[in-house]
C-alpha cells in the first residue's frame, strides 16, 4: 500500500469480480456493481485480463470467497446478527446490495482508499446507503477496536466479518491482533483468506504464483505473512474460535466451481476460512 494512494491490489479484486459477470456470467458470484465501480484505469485493463487464461484461477477464487463469505454472513444475519464488517473492503459493493433490513455495515480500510471509493460512487451516481458507515483505519498503525467505536460498531453485540484479500499483506502481529479483537466480540464470525507459503505451490503453478508475489510487491503491496493450514488452525483455537472451517482449492472447486462445467487447476495454495467464537 502506497502512502496516499488507493490500494493496487483492491483495483484487481474488484475487476476480477466485474469479469466473473462477463465471462462466467456471475455463475458463483452475481456483482451487478462491480463494473460500475471501476475507474478508467481499471476499465482499460479488462480486456487484457479476459484474454490472459492465468487469471482465470484467481478470478473464480475471488469469485467464490465472496460467495463463501456473503453466504456465511446470510446465515448470521437468520440467527440475529445486525452488525456486518467489512476489513478491508476496497470496492467491496455488499452495501449496495444489502438486502437484510436493519443490518449495519461498517466498512474498515485505509483512509486514501476509502476517499477513493466515495470518488467512485458520486462519478456513477451511486448514493452512499443509509446502513452504510466508513471507518477508516490503518491496520498497521491504529487500534481496529478504536476506529469501529468511532464508527458507532458495538463491540458488545453480536458481529459478522468479512475480511477477504487482506490477510497476506498484513504482518502476522497485525493479523493476531485482528482477530483477538474479532475474538472479543459475542457470537463472532469471521470469514477470510489466506495462502500457503510458495514452497507449497506445485512445481507448475509454483512460477505464476511467485510472479504475482513479485507484480504484487512492485506496487508497494508486498506478501507478508503465508500459512501452513495446521500453523493457523492452531492459531485460531488458541484465540477462541472453536468452529474452523478451512476450504483449500480441492474444496472450493467441490463446491462452487461445479456450476461452471468445466475443469479447474487445484493443489496447495490459496484458502478461505471461516473462524466461529464459541463460549
Amino acid at each position: 500500500m502506497q502512502t496516499g494512494q488507493p490500494s493496487h491490489t483492491a483495483r484487481g479484486a474488484a475487476a476480477h469480480r466485474a469479469l466473473h459477470q462477463t465471462l462466467d456470467g456471475g455463475a458463483i458470484f452475481r456483482d451487478p456493481f462491480a463494473a460500475i465501480l471501476l475507474d478508467d484505469e481499471t476499465l482499460t485493463r479488462l480486456d487484457e485480463m479476459a484474454a490472459d487464461p492465468t487469471q482465470r484461477p484467481m478470478r473464480l477464487f475471488i469469485a467464490a470467497r465472496s460467495r463463501f463469505s456473503e453466504d456465511t454472513l446470510a446465515a448470521c444475519v437468520a440467527r440475529g446478527v445486525r452488525q456486518v464488517v467489512v476489513l478491508g473492503a476496497g470496492l467491496d459493493t455488499f452495501s449496495l446490495r444489502n438486502p437484510h433490513a436493519g443490518v449495519r455495515v461498517f466498512e474498515v480500510d485505509y483512509p486514501a482508499t476509502q476517499c477513493w471509493k466515495r470518488e467512485r460512487l458520486t462519478q456513477a451516481g451511486l448514493a452512499m446507503p443509509s446502513s452504510l458507515t466508513f471507518a477508516p483505519v490503518d491496520f498497521e498503525r491504529q487500534s481496529l477496536a478504536e476506529g469501529l467505536a468511532a464508527a458507532g460498531f458495538r463491540a458488545d453485540r453480536p458481529a459478522f466479518f468479512q475480511w477477504l484479500g487482506v490477510v497476506p499483506y498484513l504482518t502476522r502481529e497485525a493479523i493476531a491482533a485482528t482477530l483477538d479483537f474479532i475474538a472479543r466480540v459475542p457470537e463472532s464470525q469471521v470469514v477470510f483468506d489466506y495462502a500457503e507459503p510458495l514452497e507449497n505451490y506445485l512445481v507448475d503453478r509454483r512460477a505464476y504464483v511467485t510472479a504475482v508475489a513479485a507484480r504484487a510487491a512492485a506496487l508497494g503491496e508486498p506478501w507478508l505473512s503465508l500459512f501452513d493450514p495446521p500453523d493457523l488452525s492452531s492459531m485460531l483455537r488458541a484465540k477462541g474460535f472453536g468452529t474452523i472451517e478451512d476450504l483449500g482449492l480441492a474444496d472450493i472447486s467441490d463446491r462452487f466451481y461445479g456450476i461452471l462445467k468445466q475443469d479447474v487447476s487445484i493443489g496447495p495454495g490459496a484458502h478461505v476460512v471461516r473462524a466461529q467464537r464459541t463460549g
